[in-house]
């Protein structure tokens, strides 16, 4: 995972030099692998993170330990935006919830496609990823900063003006971004229209419905897969993108529409347009939080530790944790819905 320092900065204003800051990430399991200056003056640091902890693999997830570390406040980027009055127009159907268990849908009319802002690209240069337009630009951003993957369609070249998530049907084809010629099956997730497979389902999009210079009008997918369908499908394919990366490893169900939220704000603000006054969220699996029993002398025991409830309670409460109450010695702690490793 590479993240900037100064990209993390604007999550967690802490006062760290970026040494510094490699030094208390590897002390807190967040081995810093490597670290180099940018030309901007800026610093990318080669962070290894744990595959039980793929809420990590985003910037967001590593300034909430940061702030977590070092006792600052963490600062979420704005997620609001100015919507229009044209509804979404758009019909979303998931015939196979178990491996789609959420999937929500923006539409964004009359945007202008041209190059990113000299500082997105730059950002996602020194990630290593390379900058194509103002609206992908955007997707790659917010999935490097939520991890949370999304894909933007051209609407008007959707058939039917429709998205179903369903399994692929044998004899199906489908040509990616990058040429692939895929032979699907039943065995296959993808994202169709009204009468084709227009991407393959947590992995990577179609060439039919890409945005380019010609879009005027988009879709912007922001979902959840199941882990080893995706996985699957990657080892099949040859397929191993940054996207598949992350829904292998389990995405947050709750921030699937705040990465959306999120998108559609820059896309509006670097690409003009008119976002649909609503949007479509069909969710058949809630990310409710539940709840653990910590005992503090078990606690204690394990680490060879001697932490104070207070103590305790406060480092849980920073790490994004919430106590509801227990009895003495005995703590009922509610998980995150992106923390899926406490259990």
């Amino acid at each position: 995972m590479k993240i900037t320092y100064n990209w993390l900065k604007e999550y967690c204003d802490f006062r760290l030099s970026p040494e510094g800051l490699s030094e208390v990430l590897t002390d807190a399991g967040f081995v810093v692998a490597g670290m180099r200056a940018t030309p901007g003056g800026d610093h990318v640091l080669e962070i290894e993170v744990t595959s039980n902890r793929p809420d990590c693999l985003g910037v967001i997830g590593i300034a909430r330990e940061v702030a977590a570390l070092t006792r600052n406040p963490l600062k979420l980027p704005p997620l609001r935006y100015n919507a229009g009055k044209k509804a979404v127009e758009v019909k979303v159907t998931v015939e196979e919830p178990e491996l789609c268990p959420r999937y929500t849908a923006r539409v964004i009319r009359g945007v202008k496609i041209g190059p990113s802002p000299a500082w997105l690209q730059q950002r996602l240069e020194a990630v290593g990823l390379r900058p194509i337009n103002n609206v992908v630009d955007v997707t790659n951003y917010v999935l490097m900063e939520w991890s949370q993957p999304l894909h933007a369609f051209d609407l008007d070249r959707l058939g039917g003006k429709e998205i179903i998530v369903r399994r692929a049907l044998s004899g199906e084809r489908l040509v990616t971004i990058d040429g692939a010629k895929l032979d699907l099956n039943p065995e296959v997730l993808v994202i169709a229209d009204a009468s084709r497979p227009v991407a393959l389902a947590g992995v990577m999009g179609g060439r039919d419905t890409e945005v380019d210079e010609g879009t005027c009008n988009i879709l912007l997918e922001s979902a959840r897969f199941g882990p080893a369908t995706v996985r699957r499908m990657a080892r099949r394919f040859g397929l191993k993108t940054e996207s598949s990366y992350r829904f292998e490893r389990g995405v947050d169900i709750e921030g699937v529409d705040l990465a959306s939220r999120r998108a559609t704000a820059l896309i509006l603000e670097l690409a003009g347009g008119e976002a649909a006054k609503d949007s479509v969220d069909v969710k058949t699996k809630v990310g409710a939080r539940h709840a653990v029993p910590l005992r503090l002398t078990r606690l204690n025991a394990v680490l060879g530790t001697n932490l104070e409830e207070k103590v305790v309670r406060d480092i849980l409460c920073r790490l994004g944790f919430e106590i509801k109450g227990g009895k003495r010695g005995v703590l009922e702690v509610n998980v995150p819905s992106f923390r899926g490793d406490v259990a």
